[in-house]
């Protein structure tokens, strides 16, 4: 077999000149795309993810993105066609681009080691990557700039070298619409054979999965609610349902940042919930031998769920999405919950600009690691005291403290609404010149709703930027700190218009 125009190629001078500076294999390229010339179906035994930007050479990363194309639309790629597509001289190249196809097909030793020669392009972009990151990465070092801290380089290489490891990519770019429209596909393709089952994380309750689909894919959830109101509570039965879930699924952890309680304490709520225990009881460590042991069982039951509890306190967001890409990476991930937003550490170039500005770059922030993570992130917000000073106590979104950017960035906003707590704050009293029969009017009325309120709580989805928003009833036990479904069909939201 005559080499010499692939030996001329390699040694061309615009080729040379490159492989002195970065890693690469011309020859495995050379011999890869040989083997899907010679037998298209190579292209099936090749890793899903494999794809043109890894090859080192520009001609033959467009070799191969052409015989992909022609071969998922069921024509056959070989020198002949492929040439038409491939001569326009766009690659400064002076051979025949057909006689170096046809030489590329003819000098195929065996068409079996094809994924070892994928294998090996794949693993000298990683290295040529590498050497991008971590030049970028000294530069940034000897020329540091006042708007960005190290702390901040740290986090920015990390999510560097994480979309390299997880996703082959330093930077995905701009997509094509047809590339766009195949993935679409795909997702609507799923949608349709889960034949109605959820599409996101299950939270074990029923009318929040119905009303959201459980929790997506790369959103932002905020949920939100005034003290004593149990956004905590809420978060971690969440949480701690996804797990179970998970378990059986999946078994991805689910990554609880709280940044207010110890680990301990959520661990002390989440028994309580699962025994029948009064927490406060089991704080104290008043029980009986009966409760005791029915607490072990129930701690040997749950201790090897997929549950992680990060009590770190003033965490910056890039700590946050360090330790979450380390527990992805090493035991992959379902969930992430944050209790809560305004106890986020923010970057020093933000505090210089005020609060707004810090929480605006904190929640823009967890938005990114949603989507480059590819879960969702259940964050928990404070509301401001204007709630307090309304008749009407329900929450909206005007009270989200630093609310514009909360607002902006979230998918899902969610408040926890219990009136039980505000009517139990506002037991009344016989006013100064009311008679006995006006007062005692005016406390049935109360009475009547305190009875109806009694341990029940609205989460108000008053944001949902993929579907309907509305209230969802649920029940309440204080002494459990259990949020569960209603046992009637009061769970089915009612439609905020």
């Amino acid at each position: 077999m005559d080499d010499s125009l692939i030996e001329d190629y390699i040694n061309s001078e615009e080729i040379i000149k490159n492989t002195n500076i970065m890693p690469q294999n011309l020859e495995a390229e050379q011999s890869l795309i040989g083997s899907i010339l010679f037998d298209n179906k190579v292209l099936e035994n090749l890793p899903i993810n494999f794809n043109p930007t890894y090859f080192f050479d520009p001609l033959h990363s467009s070799i191969f993105e052409a015989s992909v194309s022609l071969i998922e639309q069921g024509r056959l790629a070989d020198p002949l066609t492929l040439k038409n597509y491939l001569n326009d001289n766009k690659h400064n190249v002076d051979i025949d681009i057909e006689k170096y196809l046809v030489d590329l097909r003819e000098g195929v030793l065996s068409i079996s080691k094809a994924k070892f020669y994928a294998e090996e392009i794949r693993n000298c972009y990683i290295r040529r990557s590498l050497i991008i990151i971590a030049d970028d990465l000294i530069h940034k070092a000897k020329n540091p700039t006042i708007d960005k801290s190290p702390d901040q380089e740290i986090s920015s290489t990390e999510e560097k070298l994480y979309n390299l490891a997880e996703k082959d990519q330093i930077n995905s770019g701009p997509a094509d619409l047809n590339t766009i429209l195949v993935n679409t596909t795909k997702l609507i393709n799923e949608a349709y054979n889960r034949k109605g089952k959820l599409s996101g994380v299950d939270t074990g309750f029923t009318g929040i999965n119905r009303q959201l689909g459980g929790l997506n894919k790369s959103d932002l959830i905020v949920l939100a609610g005034r003290p004593a109101m149990g956004k905590t509570a809420l978060a971690t039965n969440i949480g701690f349902n996804a797990a179970k879930n998970s378990k059986l699924e999946k078994n991805e952890p689910i990554l609880i940042f709280s940044l207010e309680m110890s680990a301990e304490q959520l661990a002390q709520r989440i028994l309580a919930e699962q025994t029948g225990i009064d927490s406060n009881r089991l704080r104290n460590g008043d029980i009986d031998d009966n409760e005791f042991s029915k607490l072990v069982v129930t701690q040997n039951n749950i201790h090897n769920l997929p549950f992680f509890i990060d009590d770190t306190p003033a965490i910056s967001v890039g700590q946050i999405a360090s330790r979450a890409r380390r527990l992805k990476r090493t035991h992959g991930l379902a969930l992430i919950i944050i209790d809560y937003i305004q106890l986020i550490k923010g970057s020093k170039a933000s505090e210089f600009q005020g609060r707004v500005q810090e929480v605006s770059d904190i929640t823009r922030g967890l938005k990114s690691l949603a989507k480059e993570l590819n879960i969702p992130i259940l964050a928990l917000s404070q509301l401001s005291r204007a709630v307090e000073q309304r008749e009407d106590k329900r929450p909206i979104l005007a009270d989200l403290r630093e609310s514009g950017s909360i607002e902006q960035d979230a998918d899902v906003v969610m408040f926890v609404y219990r009136e039980e707590y505000y009517l139990d704050k506002g037991e009344p009293s016989q006013r100064e010149n009311e008679n006995q029969e006006s007062f005692n009017e005016r406390f049935i009325k109360w009475q009547d709703r305190r009875n109806a309120a009694e341990g029940k709580a609205e989460i108000i989805v008053s944001k949902q930027r993929h579907g309907p928003t509305g209230i969802i009833q649920v029940q309440f036990e204080a002494r459990l700190t259990r949020f569960m479904d209603l046992a009637k069909n009061e769970n089915l939201p009612d439609q905020i218009h």
